[in-house]
């Protein structure tokens, strides 16, 4: 896989000079428009998806076109991404404000006062996306392999350095991403989505009543993203009745997966809650010998999310 990220400053005809570099080096240009079309149609209309799940959205469509074709990727906050990738260049193209009014002058037909709101206006338009989508206004420079200066460079020099830099680090022979890699990537990205109650593509679907905790959640998006079929709660056992055969207590188990005639209980409670479960559990198996469940403790599905990368912290109540 190599990427090639290209972000800057307003009026430096960032875009210009990345779709040169693709052309220098053979790859596929990968645009802020290209990228909001592809969000769309995997994710739903981004006006509806939370800031805070944008890099993730963003490292997933990235992910699934490295696993294709080498990029040169001009979008913004692109430099903050793939950081465990050794094939990525990161370019930063900045210029002295009186370079980038000219130059939004020449491009729009303005007057330099007009030049002046408009790039005022573009320059707090993306601090304040940078901040939304990515917690922070700036970017520092060490986050960069590569700074160029538009105001002494035109874009075609910018492109060739660009390409340099990519060909002396053998970008392009690293190959592409493999579909190994690609699913544990999007495996990553697809649990931390289900923070935003974003499904995986191609299999939308909506629980058909709210999780009682926030693991079960976690565990149906799990099954989720391998296809595994799954019902939330579809049946309760009777465990005691009373005299006139009313049941007394009864038992619920978390999941069924009908493709293995399983019923799930994830038990993420604290101790002194676990042993009144496992009472039920044990008597669950007393009158319902067919029955086949497994249970997760707390433990096991803590190795689980953290295996993948979800969890921060322990998930418990």
């Amino acid at each position: 896989m190599a990427v090639v990220t290209v972000s800057g400053e307003p009026g430096c005809r960032i875009e210009e000079t990345a779709r040169l570099a693709a052309r220098r080096l053979g790859f596929e240009l990968f645009t802020e428009r290209a990228l909001r079309r592809l969000i769309e149609e995997e994710f739903g209309p981004e006006r509806l998806l939370p800031d805070r799940a944008f890099p993730h959205l963003l490292t997933s469509v990235l992910a699934r076109l490295a696993h294709e074709h080498h990029l040169v990727a001009s979008i913004p906050g692109a430099e903050f991404l793939l950081r465990d990738f050794d094939a990525v260049l990161r370019v930063w193209i900045g210029a002295a404000e009186t370079h980038r009014v000219g130059a939004l002058m020449l491009e729009h037909r303005l007057e330099r006062p007009e030049a002046l709101e408009l790039l005022a206006k573009l320059e707090s338009d993306l601090k304040e996306d940078r901040r939304r989508k990515f917690g922070r206004a700036r970017v520092p420079p060490h986050l960069f392999d590569l700074v160029l200066n538009a105001g002494t460079t035109e874009p075609e020099a910018m492109a060739e350095l660009i390409a340099t830099a990519a060909e002396q680090r053998s970008l392009a022979q690293r190959g592409l991403l493999p579909a190994p890699v690609e699913a544990h990537l999007q495996f990553q990205v697809r649990l931390q989505l289900a923070r935003y109650r974003i499904a995986p593509p191609g299999n939308v679907r909506l629980a058909a009543k709210p999780f009682v905790h926030p693991s079960e959640e976690i565990f149906a998006n799990l099954l989720d993203f391998y296809r595994i079929a799954w019902e939330y709660e579809p049946r309760s056992f009777p465990l005691e009745w009373d005299d006139n055969g009313r049941v007394r207590e009864a038992f619920t188990p978390d999941f069924y997966l009908p493709e293995f005639d399983l019923y799930v209980e994830l038990t993420t409670l604290k101790q002194a809650l676990v042993t009144k479960k496992n009472r039920k559990i044990r008597r669950l198996r007393e009158l319902y010998p067919g029955i086949n469940i497994q249970v997760f403790y707390e433990k096991d599905f803590q190795n689980l999310i953290f295996k993948y990368g979800l969890a921060e912290r322990p998930v418990a109540v």
